[in-house]
């Protein structure tokens, strides 16, 4: 039997009673008698017509009036054989739906229940309303919002003895608000559960720690529901059940006497999967530090901690890519673990640095550990550890005082050496490309990954670190120099010189696209076709080659230099814009009308000018001394600050070159039948690739992966930290008095409508409209240009999003928590760069707008 036959609640009442565990007696109408009543009464037309052309107000309305059918004679003498044993005494008639308390989504709360029902034509009623209540408004919304398709579910109904319960409630074997592990939550009623489930009443509340200790009792009468003996037995009840499932589990129970029953568990699926690790250890988004919370897929996993291995190397640490302890999956997403970091000397001072530079809710966080003692540094430094920074550092402390003397030859040099490396990185997959057997082939082409990929950071970083290193420094120096100085807006002053510098790849790319936009311009076919044909008919005729030739031509030339550009572009297994260049043609649209003082060469231009003003209006108001330390700062900064984009600009390169040769090899596993998508290399690891032309089962594995992502994709909310027993971070909780709040990181004030932005493939942002979204990376670039502020959920003052708002002087905060749900599509705001404030203009705004764009 299985969830498709008895529904989610149905299958998890077997699994609880053929465990052992107490389970009032009960019976299942498995959802073949729910399909039976559809097919009798012809509703299925009717459900899908409804579903497809109606809102789910009206929708539900149509569907549950086509449910008032009465059941049939020999359907009603199947329902009294089932439950004859229940049929004499009072009975709970419960929902279970196919898409109901799984194990990855709960969907608890559906679809109805109904108590103390008698009788057979009361239970044979009862399951009418059950079946209908599958198309409430909320669960026909709950599911589209989950992407549940409305043909695939049917729903299960479970007749169950009703207990003469004198307590009963909920028992979470976690804490659901706070994510720790190691603590139970129960809330308890006296009589039925429904009305505590239904909100109907306030419960006794109890907080269970792992010792058996209750660290919290809140009783809402003159006795308690529960007595310490009481509850210490169902909290270790409940503990049973979640080993039972291997995950934390939502419980509802009711007692009756001294004996306690089980009516439902379900998996807590609000939870955030934790990285494997100790109870104290402390979890950074790998992902909020790239201003990408998308999942990663397996590969793009595999591929990341190869890289990381070879940043390790350089100090001194051998490390296996598969059992890197300090970057470890979780929610197919990669977790950073900073705990030792912080009990480190020299780390518990940096660290809390880089987390304000990274993301203001992060570094809040962060500080709250760094001042626990039991985070504390550990005293003394091992002369092991000492000897191997010192072995680290030899190589790049002579490089330091050459960056600083000669900054741009520095910047050149770093650009030279990436491109031997990528060089090099051609000439091997070019061999592999060459070798004669498919499977011969694929291992070449992972030989080279797993080498390639480590060397990025040792090619990298011993060039980088004394550019960046300096240059940040220099950076914070010249705003306490503008502060100094005494000028009003001295933040503002010193990031303006960070506007149009030479050596940003991501500007570079810009102005190319701007270029390739000009060129398509001038050709009246091509502006034409750009300027009325819809986005998606313009990336199908350009990958057919059909384009008008100098559109063809411009998008090909710009594709040949950044086609390996894309969204979540540091995953090796998501799309590339040259393999779907749907957003590009619409930035390209929006770039034919873009008013010409808003152009980005023209923009360029005016940032540098800005710039050189800025550092004489530092200077101007500065003391002799000082005058010249600021204009040698920012003449070092101007020089090297550009090259912080060329690190990741590397890795996508490196990538995409790894990524076009992988799809090869997984055409030759499609033609092999052992896999059904060239794409479907990205959702094995490496290890499973190496052997995949012996195997024939790879494709069930692929499917699960692939819906494992899809699920991780709807997860609406994603923490920023994690600790080890459970603690989960979406934000700091930051106070302030203005209506959100985070981290200013582009100064000036701009007043507009929001815009929520999920995906900018598919973005419908308007000119002068404010970006909202969780994070950008370069492929969100070309909308900068049309929007006239920024909001983002995760980021920092050095993340991208705030570099490319500088850039093109846009006003720009973020770390704003939750800030796509509570900012919708319409919603006028002021947005002030430099406090890193926001302030509601109109909520009437907001309530009349569209859903987001997706």
């Amino acid at each position: 039997m299985s969830i498709e036959s008895l529904g989610g609640k149905g299958a998890n009442l077997i699994t609880l009673r053929d465990a052992g565990f107490p389970v009032p007696p009960f019976v299942i109408l498995g959802t073949d008698e729910y399909r039976a009543f559809v097919a009798q009464h012809h509703l299925d037309a009717v459900i899908a017509e409804a579903v497809r052309t109606c809102e789910p107000r009206e929708a539900s309305e149509l569907i549950r009036a086509a449910f008032r059918r009465p059941i049939d004679a020999d359907q009603r003498r199947r329902i009294a054989a089932t439950v004859a044993d229940l049929a004499d005494r009072p009975v709970a008639v419960r929902s279970s739906a196919t898409a109901e308390d799984l194990p990855e989504a709960s969907f608890a709360g559906q679809q109805d229940t109904f108590l103390d029902v008698r009788g057979l034509d009361a239970i044979c009623d009862a399951t009418v309303e059950c079946w209908s209540s599958l198309w409430t408004e909320r669960a026909i919304t709950y599911r589209a919002r989950n992407d549940v398709p409305a043909g695939s579910v049917a729903l299960a109904v479970v007749v169950q003895e009703l207990v003469d319960a004198d307590a009963s409630g909920v028992l979470f074997t976690a804490d659901p608000l706070t994510g720790r592990r190691d603590r139970t939550v129960v809330d308890a009623v006296f009589g039925l559960g429904e009305k505590l489930v239904s909100g109907q009443v306030t419960p006794d509340h109890f907080e269970v720690d792992a010792d058996g200790s209750t660290i919290e009792r809140t009783v809402q009468g003159d006795h308690s529901t529960l007595s310490d003996a009481q509850l210490a037995s169902l909290v270790a009840l409940g503990r049973r059940v979640a080993d039972h499932y291997g995950s934390p589990q939502d419980i509802e129970w009711t007692r009756v006497g001294g004996t306690i029953n089980l009516v439902q568990s379900r998996a807590i699926t609000s939870l955030y999967p934790l990285p494997a690790g100790p109870d104290e250890a402390l979890w950074f988004s790998f992902g909020a530090f790239q201003g990408m919370l998308e999942p990663i897929t397996p590969l793009g996993q595999d591929a990341l901690r190869l890289m990381l291995t070879g940043a390790a190397s350089l100090f001194g640490a051998t490390l296996d890519y598969r059992t890197i302890p300090f970057l470890v999956p979780a929610g197919e997403r990669l977790w950073i673990r900073v705990d030792r970091m912080l009990r480190n000397g020299i780390g518990h001072r940096v660290l809390p640095a880089i987390a304000h530079g990274l993301d203001p809710n992060a570094a809040a966080i962060v500080k709250r550990f760094a001042d626990d003692p039991a985070y504390a540094p550990i005293k003394g430094t091992s002369p092991r550890a000492a000897a191997t920074l010192a072995r680290t550092l030899a190589p790049v402390l002579p490089r330091l005082r050459h960056t600083l003397f000669a900054p741009t030859n520095a910047r050149l040099r770093l650009e030279r050496d990436v491109d031997a490396y990528l060089a090099d990185l051609r000439v091997r997959l070019d061999a592999a490309a060459n070798v004669t057997f498919p499977h011969l082939r694929l291992a070449a082409r992972l030989r080279t990954l797993e080498s390639a990929a480590p060397g990025a950071f040792r090619v990298l970083l011993p060039d980088f670190f004394p550019i960046m290193g300096p240059s940040v420094g220099m950076m914070q120096r010249l705003r306490t120099l503008a502060s100094e100085a005494g000028l009003p807006d001295a933040d503002a002053a010193a990031f303006t010189v960070l506007r149009s510098l030479p050596g940003n790849v991501t500007a570079e790319m810009d102005l190319e696209l701007w270029a390739t936009s000009r060129a398509i311009a001038a050709d009246p076919a091509a502006r034409a076709a750009v300027s009325t044909y819809d986005a998606a008919d313009l990336a199908a005729d350009y990958l057919a080659g059909t384009l008008a030739p100098a559109a063809q031509q411009a998008v090909a030339s710009f594709l040949d230099r950044y086609g390996m550009r894309g969204v979540a572009e540091i995953d090796l297994g998501t799309p590339r814009w040259r393999e779907g260049p749907e957003g590009l043609f619409r930035t390209l649209a929006s770039y034919l009308t873009i008013d010409p003082d808003r152009a980005p060469d023209v923009t360029y231009a005016a940032g540098r000018r800005e710039a050189e003003e800025a550092i004489e209006r530092i200077a101007a108001a500065s003391t002799p001394a000082k005058a010249r330390q600021v204009r040698f700062i920012g003449s070092r900064i101007r020089a090297m600050f550009g090259a912080r984009e060329t690190p990741k600009f590397t890795l996508v390169r490196a990538l995409g070159m790894i990524r076009l040769a992988l799809q090869a090899s997984g055409r030759d596993l499609v033609a092999a039948g052992v896999l059904d998508d060239p794409d479907d290399v990205f959702f094995l690891r490496v290890e499973e690739l190496h052997g995949a032309f012996g195997r024939r089962d790879l494709r069930p594995l692929v499917a699960e992966r692939r819906a494992i992502r899809a699920r991780e994709q709807r997860r609406t909310r994603i923490p920023i930290v994690l600790v080890g027993d459970g603690r989960t971070f979406f934000d700091a909780g930051i106070a302030t008095d203005a209506d959100l709040a985070g981290l200013g990181v582009s100064p000036g004030v701009v007043e507009g409508r929001a815009r929520v932005v999920d995906d900018p493939r598919s973005s419908e942002l308007q000119p002068g409209e404010i970006m909202v979204c969780r994070g950008t990376d370069p492929a969100w670039t070309p909308l900068f240009l049309t929007a006239s502020g920024l909001v983002t959920e995760v980021g920092g003052l050095m993340t991208h999003g705030s570099v490319v708002a500088r850039e093109y002087g846009l006003p720009a905060v973020v770390g704003v928590g939750g800030a796509t749900e509570i900012l919708r599509d319409g919603r006028r705001i002021r947005l002030d760069g430099t406090s890193g404030t926001i302030t509601f203009l109109s909520l009437d705004d907001a309530d009349a707008a569209a859903p987001s764009d997706g």
